[in-house]
């Protein structure tokens, strides 16, 4: 059974309504007992939600008249209602509750590693928001008591949303879908600040200065308050088109490749450009090091480095939006993959982990046991992930990829970047090399301590 509570209010039985013949005020109580599945209401809050203060005489009879009325009609599909403690519990198991998912959603976006899984997460959860909670079975007082702590959740994962949005370059994004719900709710300053960003740097600061003004206008005729001060600042820092508001800088040493920063190429391998990153592993870890930000970034990154096709890469990508928890997990074990990589690479240096070598060989022999042999372009025959790896396809295509390294006498020639703050791995085939082709290492700087993988 799936209960509908975000938006006009209903229960469906694998797509079929059921609350034909109930009336309206036996769907509220049914509303009411979904919202806090799981929790006994007691019955004279529930007089008190259905009656607004002005309850009648024998209001509780009829609350339990409308309990039988409930069990009758829901109670052949699995609806359990239960009486206890002086009030009444429906029970949550087998059921669908879009508000329940709603806020476990937010939750896991909140606690997801990674601003791109972060953003898919919040995308999926704020997608259940069809409309204001109950809005065809409560009126505006009730549905304000018992709807109000939804709505400032949906608030708050729309700004945390924007946010994340803003940081990784997506103004585009924030700007068609954010202002609306700016001028909905002028009280939510960050709201409206991140909107009046979002259009100042996709070119449409008149519209950012006139969101200003409509929400000053607001605030005075509602509250009788003017903008904050962080509010009133930005509209001058706008209004006089302050270069500090364009688009962040990205990050050193990158590439844009399908809307993703990726590191430059410095190895010579691809098993070594997993391992690296934008500031490498040693020293203190600088904003946007991390360029394994998200599933999204894993497999454009393998279809940069023509270890996938395009058409798989797109694929992918379609894939991970619809299954995002199913990406989250591959992307996990990547990271997992590239920490154990970077350490039984580094191992004999004194500098890895002696356990790393193990970890690795689990990945590369699941990656081989779904292995397909196949002729390139250029009439060599080679190992490929099988096509039904699934999102696994980038982190076995790379894992095929460090078996080669491994068992080549090239793995001999790997060497440690020592430079500050570097730790960059290449090879080494000649020798001569102790610095990786980084412009900024090798020019005299003292070498710095080279850490391990990632934490």
């Amino acid at each position: 059974m799936e209960f509908q509570l975000l938006g006009p209010f209903a229960v469906l039985d694998r797509g079929r309504p059921v609350l034909a013949g109930l009336r309206r005020q036996e769907r509220c109580l049914l509303a009411v007992l979904a919202l806090e599945a799981g929790r006994t209401v007691p019955t004279g809050r529930l007089i008190e939600l259905l009656w607004n203060g002005g309850a009648p005489t024998g209001a509780r009879s009829t609350v339990h008249t409308y309990i039988g009325r409930l069990r009758a009609a829901l109670g052949p599909d699995g609806v359990q209602l239960e009486t206890g403690n002086d009030g009444y519990l429906l029970r949550p198991d087998g059921h669908v509750i879009d508000a329940r998912a709603f806020e476990d959603g937010v939750r896991g976006a909140a606690a997801a590693v990674g601003d791109e899984e972060r953003v898919l997460r919040y995308d999926r959860a704020l997608e259940l928001w069809r409309g204001e909670p109950l809005a065809d079975v409560a009126d505006e007082a009730l549905r304000d008591r018992i709807g109000r702590p939804l709505a400032a959740l949906r608030l708050s994962a729309a700004e945390e949303r924007a946010r994340l949005l803003l940081s990784l370059g997506r103004h585009e994004r924030v700007a068609a879908e954010l202002p609306p719900l700016a001028e909905e709710h002028p009280e939510r300053e960050r709201l409206v600040a991140d909107s009046m960003l979002a259009l100042h740097r996709s070119g449409r600061s008149a519209d950012a200065l006139g969101l200003y003004r409509a929400t000053r206008g607001a605030l005075r005729s509602a509250f009788d308050a003017e903008p904050g001060r962080d509010l009133r600042d930005l509209y001058e820092r706008v209004r006089r088109d302050d270069p500090a508001l364009r688009r962040p800088p990205p990050p050193t040493y990158a590439v844009r490749v399908r809307g993703e920063w990726l590191p430059w190429n410095t190895s010579g391998d691809p098993a070594l450009e997993f391992c690296n990153t934008y500031a490498g592993w040693g020293g203190e870890r600088l904003p946007g090091s991390e360029w394994l930000r998200g599933y999204r970034t894993l497999a454009v990154w393998a279809g940069h480095l023509d270890l996938l096709d395009d058409r798989t890469v797109t694929r992918l990508l379609r894939r991970a939006e619809e299954r995002p928890e199913e990406a989250s997990a591959v992307l996990a074990g990547a990271r997992e993959f590239r920490s154990a990589l970077y350490g039984c690479l580094t191992e004999e240096r004194g500098r890895g982990d002696s356990g790393a070598f193990a970890r690795v060989a689990e990945v590369i022999q699941d990656a081989m046991r779904q292995a397909v042999f196949v002729r390139d372009e250029d009439g060599l025959g080679r190992w490929s992930p099988h096509p039904e790896s699934g999102p696994r396809l980038p982190l076995y295509a790379v894992a095929q990829r460090a078996a080669d390294l491994l068992a080549d006498p090239r793995r001999l020639t790997v060497r440690v970047c020592p430079g500050k703050g570097c730790g960059w791995l290449f090879l080494d085939a000649g020798g001569r090399r102790r610095w990786c082709n980084m412009g900024v290492c090798g020019r005299g700087e003292p070498a710095g301590a080279t850490r391990q993988g990632p934490s």
